[in-house]
């Protein structure tokens, strides 16, 4: 990447993790994704339990294969042969994890998470219950303002999920929103975490890179 690129973006990046921090999140800044995976194996204590909601990033970076193959109660949803009740089922399990890791959809940068959900089980989960919530983001995720936020949300993020999942809904059709009501469309739950209730409880890695959708 270009030095003045480089550190225009690392600037951008200190300016969300300070809004984050005064929101009550523990936002930290991640050189690269080794140093991601360490910090998130010093973090989980052996045998902690552990989940994960669907996400990219988590694929992208390695997260999801660290939680599979660690020393931890891990609730693997992608477990080869599981019936759809087994996956709501590991969807409740859940809530009841030390740690659940996911990614966001957007981040801002006053300090606020931004999500759209279909089924509500991710966001569900960020809001209440795991005792502590991970979310790894890619610096192209970061917006500047809320309406920045369902902006991206709408128009770049849902699109290219909905076409990953082979989803029959309006923005596959043009690669935006269209505010369809088709009954597979994914834009159900529109959420937006201003600040953290219990101090640090959700952690947010940001990274120097373009992460997921």
């Amino acid at each position: 990447m270009d030095q003045h690129l480089e550190y225009t973006l690392q600037k951008r990046m200190e300016r969300t993790a300070a809004a984050l921090n005064r929101h009550q999140f523990d936002a930290r800044i991640m050189q690269n994704r080794e140093e991601l995976l360490q910090t998130i194996k010093q973090m989980l204590p052996k045998g902690a339990k552990v989940a994960l909601g669907g996400s990219m990033t988590l694929a992208e970076t390695g997260v999801q294969k660290l939680l599979e193959e660690g020393d931890w109660e891990y609730y693997d949803r992608y477990a080869p042969g599981l019936t759809p009740e087994q996956v709501v089922e590991v969807f409740r399990k859940a809530f009841f994890t030390d740690y659940y890791f996911t990614s966001t959809n957007a981040v801002s940068e006053d300090g606020q998470l931004f999500n759209i959900d279909g089924n509500g089980n991710r966001v569900a989960a960020m809001l209440y219950g795991p005792s502590n919530v991970v979310v790894v983001v890619g610096a192209n995720k970061i917006v500047k303002d809320e309406e920045e936020a369902w902006w991206r949300i709408q128009n770049i993020a849902t699109p290219a999920n909905a076409r990953r999942l082979s989803r029959k809904s309006g923005c596959v059709d043009l690669g935006r929103c269209v505010n369809c009501q088709l009954e597979q469309r994914l834009c159900r739950d529109f959420v937006k975490i201003h600040s953290c209730m219990v101090p640090k409880r959700i952690k947010v890695f940001i990274l120097p890179e373009s992460l997921g959708y």
